[in-house]
């Protein structure tokens, strides 16, 4: 498995459904992106089990994100016609409804190839999420099984770690949220934090 962080997010340009429905052949990350951090999360196939919950938890929280300037993408391998009909789909019919962010069609493979999240003897991808900055590069990377389904809150909770990192320039400490203290990242810092706070970690 390889890892992307520090590195330049793999671009590409696919086929796509967009949040408000139609679909466009060109959809490209970088262009998409532009200023603002992303959230690129792969699942294996539409209209299967634990990636609807997925896809709804990310999409639920649109609104989280979108306050932190963060732009969701979902990829999988199936086709935007494929994405387009799961989405036409009633929840209560196993479907998703109208998903608020980007369904990426990747059919060659290619995309999971290059995130490295592809199992090739399946022909689908792991459960790969990848924070984006606003400079392309991927900060912080999460690769789960097939039937490990992810927590869309603890993604807005590393955003909010990044975001606190680069305003702050203080590290943020095991299970850090959002208004707590962080961490200056020296020997003083670090005997001043746990100095207070080690009893509860």
């Amino acid at each position: 498995m390889g890892v992307l962080v520090g590195k330049q997010a793999p671009d590409f340009t696919a086929a796509a459904v967009m949040a408000d429905g139609d679909i466009v052949e060109d959809f490209n990350l970088k262009s998409y992106l532009k200023d603002s951090y992303g959230l690129v999360f792969f699942y294996p196939l539409d209209f299967t089990f634990v990636c609807p919950s997925e896809i709804l938890a990310y999409s639920n929280r649109v609104p989280q994100f979108e306050e932190k300037n963060v732009k969701v993408v979902a990829v999988s391998v199936d086709s935007q016609f494929s994405h387009f009909a799961w989405r036409n789909t009633e929840p209560k019919d196993g479907g998703l409804g109208p998903v608020k962010f980007p369904m990426v069609a990747d059919i060659t493979k290619q995309i999971a190839r290059d995130y490295d999240v592809l199992i090739e003897q399946d022909g689908v991808a792991l459960r790969g999420t990848f924070l984006i900055d606003r400079e392309g590069v991927v900060r912080h990377q999460l690769v789960n099984d097939l039937p490990l389904g992810r927590n869309a809150d603890e993604a807005l909770r590393m955003v909010d770690a990044l975001q606190f990192h680069e305003e702050n320039g203080e590290v943020c400490p095991a299970g850090w949220q959002k208004g707590e203290e962080g961490m200056v990242a020296d020997q003083k810092g670090v005997a001043e934090y746990l100095g207070s706070h080690s009893e509860k970690l």
